[in-house]
């Protein structure tokens, strides 16, 4: 423990609550808000009325669409709660949420165990080292089966997963939890919906068991803590508060994952999940400090989180609200903002005005004076702030990495209804394109129509139902269409020489590049193309590299065959010429770009598909059937896994050109027995014949 045991700082828990869809996030949430006194009535996702499903869609479809911020209180913890979407189609909400968070709780269905999307956000969560606890939910179901899920979870999540608490009975039987830290058994009153707590003796016929599994425990967190390693070889009595440090510590190292059970719908459990949020998830004293880099040396800097220091925080959502307009999330990291002070945009260098700080409880919101480092927060009345930008005082000259979102994959033509509509429609995608990374606008440069593209069909439906419903803008939309990019297959050299007189005055540029194809390893992650410069300055002066390579990475957002995004290139200015009164920035830009677009020619360019990571789960009766039809569909089956006694699990690569109307072939296939998860994973060189297929649809083009 840190000298600053008082600091408020130390009761903060900023964690995240997430898994597959429909493993109980959000009723988990909602009976969490229920038990620590801020809700007075807990509502039902079934029934559309819970507090953190706001949107009108969520409350329809029964999913969580946006993650939304809640803030409560167990004991002296102060917890800031971000319950994230289950969908696939939403993954950039989790994405950005957990960049910003301190630890997580992972929901896993008791019958289902680890689903596919249970797989995706738990890989997120380590992409930034989260400290998180698991927690086995709707053990009272038919099928549900604790010890199954565990390991399942060692095995296809991590092997560091041990369980902290076990259940009493099985499926409708399931009556309560045993405790291996205080080896107590915790029952909960239905008469008051879970609240009265009754603490008991393990059932004698679950003794043997619990004191196994507190054994396995034991030895898992010795490791840990030297004074219960000790007391552990000793034979000694382990007391409580040691155990808990131990776990704690392995905990926060991310070295262990405690695992709960309970059923959050029968009001079973919940208590035992909120202490462990409080005593083993860190608070911000416990994590790394954040890192960012100095944008002019790009060396290295450490934030403390500390609330007399420098300001420095990130905005990791956008969000429109009809009432207050433009709403800003912003997680603080070090320092303090006071309501009506400004603050330094480090991606753009430009400051505003903090009109208004909120805090966010889902939907509702409470006026605060000033955030301190380790909160979560809202500003209104912003202007430039956009996802991930960094947020500063001015006295500290950083930039805290980006956030990484995955590609769009699937894009709809979209017209407005009547004419009149053009602009309201052209302003409603501008502001959900400013607040969904992965919602992007464009314009076909061929047919002049307006092109949206997302995640999956879903996430289209919902933004095309919030344009109907939020801006009153009625839209017709086209079929699905796949996005496609290009890439080269070969290395060239190009050059160009651009020499003309525009208004009297010569302008002159010379460049010579050499394009080379990227493997997908070398492009993997953010770095899409990679740019090198391996000239003097005395072919071609300094001032003039920057806006060679701005050019440069220009040129590959037209490609050669189907104008779309160009990737997997490498880009080296290897020779060049200038000349000292002709020559200017504008010459450079027109010569880099005509000798970038040639080299594409050249290089043999191909186009690339979208394939998605498809995951089936299926009664044995049809899984025959089901890879016959993912073979035809040119998929590559990569594992094929028995889920439970009932159930096999099959994990291919698909191209999503060949998955349109999945949804009904596979009810077809398995009379609607079989469920599916969809996920991008790669963009790959399409076949020969697929390639020339998609020329003649898009360009018309006959090779």
């Amino acid at each position: 423990m840190n000298s600053d045991s008082d600091s408020p700082l130390r009761r903060i828990r900023n964690i995240g609550i997430m898994a597959h869809i429909d493993a109980g996030k959000t009723t988990t949430t909602e009976r969490i808000l229920f038990y620590t006194g801020f809700l007075h009535r807990m509502g039902e996702v079934h029934d559309g009325n819970t507090f953190t499903d706001w949107m009108e869609q969520e409350r329809e479809r029964g999913i969580t669409i946006t993650s939304a911020t809640v803030t409560c209180v167990w004991k002296d913890a102060h917890i800031n709660i971000i319950d994230t979407p289950g969908h696939v189609d939403f993954t950039a909400e989790v994405e950005r949420s957990l960049r910003i968070l301190d630890g997580a709780v992972g929901v896993f269905c008791g019958v289902a165990g680890v689903e596919p999307q249970s797989e995706t956000v738990w890989h997120q969560a380590d992409r930034y080292n989260v400290p998180r606890l698991a927690y086995v939910n709707k053990l009272d179901r038919t099928g549900a089966d604790f010890e199954r899920v565990v390991e399942m979870i060692q095995e296809r999540l991590t092997p560091l997963a041990k369980p902290i608490n076990i259940p009493i009975g099985r499926e409708d039987g399931f009556s309560g939890v045993v405790d291996l830290i205080t080896m107590k058994a915790w029952t909960f009153d239905p008469l008051t919906w879970g609240s009265d707590v009754h603490l008991e003796e393990i059932p004698p016929d679950l003794l043997q068991h619990a004191e196994e599994m507190r054994e396995a425990l034991l030895e898992s967190v010795s490791e840990f803590d030297d004074e219960l390693l000790a007391a552990y070889l000793e034979g000694h009595d382990i007391p409580e508060d040691l155990l808990r440090r131990a776990i704690r510590k392995g905990t926060v190292s991310g070295h262990f994952v405690p695992v709960l059970c309970g059923s959050s719908l029968k009001n079973k459990g919940v208590q035992l999940l909120l202490d462990a949020i409080r005593d083993f998830l860190p608070s911000p004293l416990d994590v790394p400090p954040c890192q960012g880099f100095d944008p002019q040396t790009h060396a290295e800097i450490s934030v403390p989180p500390d609330p007399k220091g420098p300001f420095v925080g990130m905005a990791f959502k956008v969000q429109t609200d009809k009432y207050v307009g433009k709403l800003v999330y912003v997680r603080v990291y070090s320092g303090t903002l006071k309501k009506g002070s400004t603050y330094l945009i480090g991606n753009s260098g430009k400051r505003e005005r903090v009109a208004r700080i909120l805090q966010m409880m889902s939907n509702r919101k409470h006026d605060l004076n000033e955030l301190h480092a380790g909160d979560i927060g809202a500003f209104v009345g912003s202007k430039f702030l956009s996802t991930g930008d960094t947020i500063t005082d001015g006295s500290l000259d950083i930039l805290l990495s980006k956030m990484h979102f995955p590609d769009s994959v699937i894009a709809i033509a979209i017209e407005p209804k009547t004419k009149a509509d053009q602009e309201s429609l052209n302003d409603a995608l501008a502001r959900l394109e400013e607040e969904d990374p992965t919602f992007q606008v464009r314009i076909d440069k061929d047919t002049g129509q307006t092109l949206i593209s997302g995640m999956g069909e879903l996430h289209l439906e919902i933004i095309v139902d919030r344009l109907r419903r939020e801006f009153g803008v009625g839209a017709n939309v086209g079929n699905p269409q796949v996005t496609y990019k290009e890439t080269i297959t070969r290395s060239v050299d190009c050059e160009d020489t651009f020499v003309r007189d525009l208004n009297g005055k010569g302008n002159y540029a010379c460049v010579k590049f050499r394009l080379s194809p990227l493997t997908l390893q070398q492009s993997e992650g953010e770095v899409k193309n990679l740019y090198a410069n391996h000239i003097s300055p005395d072919k071609i002066p300094t001032e003039y590299h920057k806006a060679i390579e701005e050019a440069a990475l220009n040129a590959l957002n037209d490609g050669p065959l189907i104008s779309g995004n160009v990737e997997r290139v490498k880009i080296e200015l290897i020779d060049g010429n200038f000349n000292p009164v002709d020559s200017n920035e504008l010459a450079f830009r027109i010569a880099t770009s005509m000798a970038v677009g040639k080299g594409l020619r050249e290089a043999s360019p191909v186009v690339m598909e979208p394939i998605m990571l498809l995951s089936v789960l299926s009664p044995d009766d049809f899984v025959g059937d089901i890879i016959a039809d993912i073979n035809a569909k040119r998929g590559h089956i990569s594992v094929l896994r028995r889920h439970n006694e009932y159930q096999q699990e099959i994990v291919a690569d698909v191209p999503l050109s060949e998955l349109f109307g999945y949804a009904t072939r596979i009810r077809s296939l398995s009379q609607g027995r079989a469920i599916y998860t969809l996920e991008f994973k790669k963009y790959e060189i399409t076949p020969a014949q697929v390639q020339s297929a998609v020329l003649k649809r898009i360009r018309g083009y006959v090779e």
